[in-house]
């Protein structure tokens, strides 16, 4: 240890390698819930892509794992090291490097969070849409996991934001992929194989990321529906229609009470509408110009009415960002409410009532509680698990994942497989498709020693 701790020193200063008890609790986790806290053997804090390749050189050499991590905001354990790792983290390598206004697009080192590139875009009139949720997300993080959020129905995922990548490979040499062009036929798409790849092929050390105008307007609209069936049922129809919305969710009634109740949020429903509710549909619709936005609300209204919604509601602003807002918590208010874990499932958004009516009966047959919400959208279904015994669990997330799967479905839509769903992912994908990935992660990393364990069996 004291070899491997001297060569780190020796890249990024002794005062930016941490050991034993100078490591904070904090680097031995992420926000997922069934992850094992796990201090790393070191943590070293580059400033610079050199140093992220000279650390990958001296692993590469000394046969140590190398473990990135950003802000430790993650739902699947990809960014907790094992005993044996040193943990990258991002922290120095936080600057907004350009804002290219011209071409709309960013460049920024991988340290850079969510709410520290928008500072930087809003003076500008121009904005980064993905929101995962979490406004101190690294975007490292967020590419390393393909991140998405609830814009995801209007603006896409992480992947459809990305142009191009700096990134450091296991044996220390930085390739550069992509660029400030929206198309390329060169070659193997190297850029969107890095996306999501859970810091398994490469450390990202810089991302030049889409930027869009920042519409001045917005409007949330609120839609309370008798039966899950008639709320999934209307997403196509108002999809279809044109409004193009920035945000289209499902929220069922026992998750609407746990959010709202925790931010204190009184939205102003009638007693005798919330007790015939059994799921919401929250809609946000933006536009440039307001005289635009009232006559999409006013149509939208009228469009769900016809759908089934008991009512509808067009919230003020104040209270419409506050129940984005506390949308946005709703796996902090889960945690709290003691969940046991959380599923992302994705599936056809055509398939969502099949899926969630697949979804209650499991929990029944496992005598469990699953409540849930999502970005029905564009079908990615977050589910809270409430059911303490493992093995119980097990058989009810294997059950859900696998009906998902079934449905055309994937396991996790923006969470990561991580360490903590590559069981069910080793269990349930095809078997063609898993080998393909871990010849791919040879290629890319022949000596195992970038995060290793993550995705795969280490």
């Amino acid at each position: 240890m004291g070899d491997i701790v001297g060569l780190l020193a020796d890249v990024v200063g002794t005062e930016h390698v941490l050991t034993g008890p100078s490591i904070a609790p904090d680097y031995g986790h992420d926000e997922c819930l069934t992850v094992t806290p796990v201090l790393p053997l070191a943590v070293a804090r580059p400033a610079t892509t050199a140093e992220v390749a000279a650390i990958c050189r001296v692993a590469q050499e000394e046969h140590f794992p190398v473990v990135a991590r950003g802000s430790g905001t993650g739902l699947s354990g990809a960014a907790v090291a094992s005993p044996d790792a040193v943990l990258v983290s991002f922290e120095r390598m936080n600057s907004v490097l350009e804002l290219d206004t011209d071409n709309h697009v960013a460049v920024v080192q991988p340290g850079v969070t969510l709410q520290q590139l928008d500072d930087a875009t809003t003076p500008l009139g121009l904005v980064y849409p993905v929101f995962p949720g979490e406004s101190s997300a690294s975007l490292g993080g967020n590419v390393a996991t393909n991140a998405g959020g609830m814009r995801a129905v209007k603006y896409g995922v992480t992947r459809h934001q990305v142009l191009g990548l700096e990134a450091v490979l296991a044996g220390g040499q930085v390739i550069r992929t992509g660029g400030k062009f929206v198309k390329s036929s060169t070659g193997y798409d190297l850029t969107q194989l890095l996306v999501g790849s859970e810091g398994t092929l490469a450390l990202v050390t810089e991302a030049t990321l889409r930027l869009y105008p920042r519409p001045p307007h917005a409007a949330t609209v609120l839609a309370p529906f008798d039966t899950l069936e008639e709320v999934t049922g209307a997403v196509p129809q108002v999809v279809h229609s044109g409004v193009g919305p920035r945000i289209l969710e499902y929220v069922d009634a026992i998750t609407m009470g746990a959010i709202t109740g925790n931010v204190g949020l009184d939205l102003g429903i009638p007693d005798e509408v919330r007790s015939r509710t059994t799921a919401y549909l929250v809609v946000v619709l933006e536009s440039g110009h307001e005289e635009r936005l009232e006559q999409d609300v006013a149509a939208l209204g009228e469009q769900l009415s016809e759908l089934g919604a008991i009512d509808v509601y067009v919230l003020p602003p104040h209270a419409g960002a506050q129940l984005i807002s506390a949308r946005e918590k709703a796996f902090f208010v889960a945690k709290a409410s003691g969940a046991d874990d959380i599923v992302d499932v994705v599936v056809p958004r055509a398939t969502i009532p099949r899926f969630l009516s697949a979804v209650a009966g499991f929990a029944e047959e496992q005598q469990a509680l699953v409540t849930g919400c999502g970005h029905v959208g564009d079908g990615n279904v977050h589910l809270s698990v409430f059911q303490p015994d493992a093995e119980k669990r097990h058989d009810l997330l294997t059950a859900i994942l696998g009906a998902g799967l079934a449905l055309g479905g994937a396991i996790t839509g923006e969470h990561g497989v991580g360490s903590e769903k590559k069981r069910y992912f080793m269990e349930l994908e095809d078997p063609a498709k898993i080998a393909l990935m871990r010849r791919i992660k040879a290629a890319f990393d022949p000596a195992g020693i970038l995060n290793p364990g993550k995705i795969f069996d280490r």
